[in-house]
């Protein structure tokens, strides 16, 4: 850690109340003290801990990454470092081997550590707004698209309740057309006295065209299963419901990919103050293979610091591609990596998958893969990695990615 550090300072953040302890250099407890989550709080805090000396000289040791005592604390020009919740359980084994568990202490352990062994935390910065509001936008997608998945999935169950031929026609009931189609014709019944010129009308409102109205009606009206008195009208009125929810859901998702279309499009334009080439790594990173908006905003919006420092270790580490090793002994295993950021590592599954799709390297990448015995996901897994190390190299040479034939023509 830095010598001209002279307090190290440890917060136990919490939902209402912040616990606070500071030690100099030395490791001497100079002060601790609690504070409320709220504004003035907060204000109490940054008051506090100007007390101990200049901003610049006090290191600030937290958990979270995030939040508005990080924000809070970075705007009045603390020095904040963050660590893995997990590192820390291992930190307080230093000063109790009894499993004990106490905020005070948390926050002296986290003082204590960060003196100590401030190689192991992560120095914090502050991101541009524009990096923020994309990572807001992208999750919430993320969230929409499970709140979909949730309400397609209930859907399907009350379906094949009573009218599995429905869900021989639209495979996703979810689909804006397929909820207006199962609005006319709910049951079997509907489907023998409906006309098929109202079906090739809805199709086409909805420009439908992988199917007709025969053979929409022909599938319909197929041999219905047996169900008990009452259950197809109670699946039906639950259908109902289920259907106003996933159009809704479909309208936000399109308003959230159409924002993250221009935000992306606004970074690649204009680079926000105090970051190096952000306009140009936009770019960069949209013509890798396999990536799409919602990979790219993603990818900017969670990782944005080691994509800034164009950081490959850390890069799949957080996204859960670079394996771990357990050795000892005799026993020497290789296993995935589940201590990762989710988001990034779904992110990564989807980039990957498509890459093998489309492009000839990583289709062939993982051809290599399957042939040598790896499973579906540990070869997407190393095709993924590849991909890193790939736009890693671009991004540090500011180099868009080049298809194998346009290098071979070259």
């Amino acid at each position: 850690m830095d010598s001209n550090y002279q307090h190290f300072v440890g917060i136990d953040w919490a939902t209402v109340e912040h616990e606070v302890h500071a030690m100099n250099a030395e490791g001497k407890r100079v002060s601790a003290c609690s504070f409320k989550h709220s504004g003035d709080g907060l204000a109490d805090l940054c008051t506090w801990l100007h007390k101990l000396g200049d901003p610049a000289t006090i290191a600030v040791a937290i958990e979270v990454p995030h939040g508005a005592v990080v924000e809070t604390l970075l705007d009045r020009g603390f020095v904040v470092f963050s660590i893995n919740p997990k590192q820390l359980d291992r930190f307080r084994d230093r000063f109790t081997v009894a499993g004990a568990k106490d905020d005070r202490r948390d926050a002296m352990v986290l003082a204590d550590s960060l003196r100590t062994d401030g190689h192991l935390f992560r120095r914090l910065a502050a991101q541009p707004a524009k990096i923020i509001e994309l990572r807001e936008w992208s999750r919430m997608q993320d969230e929409l698209q499970g709140d979909r998945n949730a309400i397609v999935n209930q859907m399907r169950a009350q379906l094949a309740r009573y009218f599995p031929a429905f869900l021989v026609v639209a495979g996703d009931p979810g689909e804006d057309w397929a909820t207006r189609l199962l609005e006319l014709i709910p049951n079997h019944a509907a489907a023998l006295a409906t006309k098929p010129t109202r079906v090739t009308k809805l199709l086409k409102e909805h420009r439908i065209r992988r199917i007709d109205a025969e053979e929409v009606l022909k599938h319909l009206r197929s041999t219905p299963v047996f169900s008990a008195p009452g259950t197809a009208t109670a699946a039906i009125a639950h259908l109902e419901l289920l259907g106003e929810r996933v159009r809704l859901v479909n309208k936000q998702l399109r308003a959230c990919k159409a924002k993250l279309e221009s935000s992306l499009g606004d970074l690649a334009k204009e680079s926000p103050e105090g970051q190096r080439n952000e306009q140009r790594d936009v770019t960069i990173i949209q013509t890798m293979p396999g990536i799409g908006v919602i990979v790219a905003a993603t990818l900017l919006g969670e990782a944005a610091g080691p994509l800034r420092e164009r950081d490959y270790p850390a890069l799949r580490a957080l996204a859960g591609v670079a394996p771990v090793t357990r050795r000892s002994g005799k026993k020497f295993v290789v296993v995935m990596r589940t201590a990762c950021h989710p988001r990034v590592r779904n992110a990564l599954y989807h980039w990957s998958r498509v890459a093998v799709q489309n492009d000839p390297v990583a289709k062939a990448r993982y051809a290599a893969l399957r042939a040598r015995g790896k499973s579906h996901g540990q070869s997407l897994r190393a095709v993924a990695d590849r991909l890193l190390g790939v736009l890693c190299a671009m991004l540090r040479d500011q180099t868009e990615y080049r298809p194998p034939q346009e290098v071979a023509a070259a």
